[in-house]
């Protein structure tokens, strides 16, 4: 269950980033261009979310009772979570930046049903994505990572 669930986490990952940059050029065109705000983008900013949110509870479960969930694993003797680059990244640093990320993704898809002008909608919108793209893009474990580091796709080196 859990390589599953590993591998479940990844692919929405890969669903996010689509979603996250299809949600930041919607809006950044339509405020750039002024256009009335549109229900297909209404969608895709939904779309947006409820991907993080499922992916933050898959998340959540792994943190908790995961491979190297908090309740399932010790740390060595004599180490602090935060003295320990692994455990410190992955009890502290992906959840908190990915919680972050979704908040600012869930405040992205608020402006859709705020009642402000469209041109407002589209701007604001365009910050939160964007703010929750580079917040993603610096919490993932890429495989470039030192210590912390996984593959792009698990299961495929």
């Amino acid at each position: 269950m859990q390589t599953g669930l590993v591998h479940l986490h990844n692919l929405l990952r890969w669903i996010i980033l689509i979603l996250l940059l299809l949600s930041i050029l919607k809006a950044y065109q339509g405020w750039q261009s002024k256009k009335a705000f549109a229900a297909g983008d209404k969608k895709t900013w939904l779309f947006t979310m409820i991907t993080a949110h499922i992916t933050l509870l898959v998340g959540l479960y792994q943190w908790a009772a995961g491979r190297y969930g908090i309740f399932t694993t010790s740390l060595p003797e004599g180490t602090s979570v935060m003295k320990d680059k692994f455990f410190r990244f992955y009890w502290v640093e992906h959840p908190v930046g990915m919680i972050i990320a979704i908040v600012l993704i869930t405040l992205g898809h608020g402006m859709a049903k705020k009642a402000v002008a469209d041109e407002v909608k589209y701007k604001k919108a365009f910050v939160y994505f964007l703010l929750a793209l580079v917040v993603i893009l610096a919490t993932v474990p890429w495989p470039f990572r030192e210590i912390v580091g996984r593959p792009y796709f698990p299961g495929m080196h």
